[in-house]
């Protein structure tokens, strides 16, 4: 008999910008991946180690992890343990045009106050129950909800505003801007490495080199994580699962789902449902 998925994600109509993800005794690792929207977390217990372009840190129980979208990252248990963690997505624009900015930069990448961590968990206890507080019979939480997560990110000891799209950290490269640029617009259908590095006068080798170099991954990495994106997206808005695969570019059902479960250590229907899964 295989046992239930330590992994469950909660959406709630009233927010549909928002998503919260809650993993207990977790023994899945990850690969290097990014996100689209703001990813806050807190570490409930055990150890992790976090991997981001700065270095690696080993976070423990209490521990704030703060990430911007596009950051590449990777959180793994510390020798083969287990970890429990939750952790709250974002939608960017949203969360751009409440703010009325560019943009936003996390003055750090962790963080151990008190304080941060406590407004953090009350945020994802009241979007995993539902309400605005455990007290049976409360409101659901909307409008309030809002002001306290706009109150946490407001902090200057949180985050810096971008007040212009040019404040944000650019790749260096014409060539690989321009790959940037087809591939999060189209990110199913956009040319293959070999078409953009012959479009900028470079062999396949050259393109892949200078990719790594301002970004951290291969290409092939960068656009296969923007599909599964994409594709968590679809299917958080209720699009069925093969529609999701072929709207975003996989060769069939089971590519997407092996690519799915590959990152995110659950399959694509179970994330869909936002049921504890069986694996």
């Amino acid at each position: 008999m295989r046992s239930p998925s330590p992994h469950q994600f909660h959406r709630l109509a009233t927010l549909p910008w928002a998503e919260l993800r809650v993993s207990q005794q977790s023994p899945h690792c990850y690969r290097l991946h990014m996100h689209a929207e703001y990813s806050l977390g807190i570490v409930d217990q055990g150890q992790t180690l976090f991997q981001h372009a700065d270095g690696c840190e080993l976070l423990t129980a209490g521990s704030v992890v703060l990430i911007e979208p596009g950051v590449w990252h990777a959180c793994n248990p510390a020798q083969a343990t287990r970890w429990s963690y939750r952790m709250l997505y974002i939608q960017a624009d949203w969360l751009h045009a409440q703010l009325g900015v560019a943009g936003l930069r996390f003055t750090r990448r962790t963080t151990h106050a008190t304080d941060t961590r406590q407004l953090l968990h009350a945020l994802c206890q009241q979007l995993e129950t539902g309400h605005a507080s455990t007290s049976p019979g409360t409101a659901p939480i909307g409008s309030e909800w809002t002001a306290q997560l706009l109150h946490l990110l407001s902090q200057p000891a949180i985050a810096e505003p971008l007040l212009t799209a040019s404040q944000a950290p650019q790749p260096e490269t014409a060539a690989v801007l321009h790959a940037l640029e087809q591939w999060h617009q189209h990110p199913d259908t956009a040319p293959s490495v070999q078409t953009l590095a012959q479009a900028q006068g470079m062999s396949a080798s050259r393109f892949i080199r200078h990719f790594k170099n301002a970004t951290g991954v291969t290409p092939g990495a960068y656009r296969l994580n923007l599909r599964l994106n994409g594709a968590r997206r679809l299917l958080a808005q209720g699009m069925p699962l093969a529609e999701a695969a072929h709207a975003m570019g996989f060769a069939d059902q089971s590519h997407l789902q092996r690519a799915f479960k590959s990152h995110h250590a659950l399959t694509p229907g179970r994330y869909a449902q936002g049921l504890p899964a069986r694996m």
